[in-house]
């Protein structure tokens, strides 16, 4: 057999087999550091309901566990039986005894010694990637997703040049699910168009004057028409 060649044995060309379709990136929203439930609870039906959202990241106010655990069961109801996966911004000893379905970490040797933890049956997804070794290295240790271009401890982040550069080489060459950070609507048209499979997006979302919901159905007609402008352009690139 001759993959390379783009022969295949029956005599099947593959140089002409279409490329499948990349499917609809979708939105992975990050909630305001959560201290009251209360409000946060009220708005997040009809959020989920209003959009296509995957994975919602809650950021818990630091304080006793018993607390943000309370404060992680008030929610778990309104994300998972929206469909949506409910994750932690870190504090991986509370994901099991919360009900949560895993844990967004921050750095390599964050997610490998939360992986005992998590592992099997939770998500494990990591961020603080500076370089390509360092996302290569994640993936290999097991890693559900990575992220790109969030903001780090003070809060300097790369260029959304950069960011869309590093989301462009992940797609083309890897398989775990990349994740976009969009601090703007139109950072996350650029991070849907690069390749992401899923664009987080937060603090402009809970900002806008409009109102989230406004702003959260915004952001999936973005990212919508992000990835019909790319599609096209690789259909028309195929023909």
């Amino acid at each position: 057999m001759e993959g390379r060649s783009g022969k295949e044995e029956g005599g099947i060309d593959l140089a002409t087999k279409p490329v499948p379709p990349r499917p609809v990136p979708r939105l992975y929203l990050a909630t305001p550091v959560v201290d009251d439930p209360a409000p946060l609870l009220a708005s997040l039906p009809g959020l989920l309901a209003g959009a296509d959202v995957a994975a919602v990241l809650v950021r818990l106010k630091p304080t006793d566990q018993r607390t943000m655990i309370s404060r992680i069961k008030a929610l778990a109801p309104a994300i998972q039986d929206s469909g949506a996966a409910l994750l932690l911004d870190g504090h991986v000893e509370l994901v099991a005894r919360a009900g949560a379905d895993g844990a967004h970490l921050t750095g390599i040797e964050a997610m490998e010694d939360a992986l005992p933890t998590l592992k099997p049956d939770r998500i494990a997804g990591v961020g603080g990637l500076t370089t390509r070794h360092d996302s290569m290295a994640a993936s290999e240790a097991g890693a559900d997703y990575v992220l790109f271009g969030e903001p780090d401890a003070r809060g300097q982040r790369p260029s959304i040049e950069a960011i869309t550069e590093r989301l462009q080489w992940w797609a083309e060459l890897f398989e775990p699910p990349c994740v976009g950070f969009a601090a703007s609507r139109e950072e996350a048209y650029e991070v849907a168009a690069a390749g992401a499979d899923f664009v987080l997006v937060g603090d402009f979302i809970w900002a806008d004057p409009r109102g989230a919901a406004a702003a959260l159905m915004d952001a999936e007609q973005t990212v919508r028409q992000a990835h019909a402008a790319t599609s096209g352009k690789a259909k028309a690139e195929q023909e």
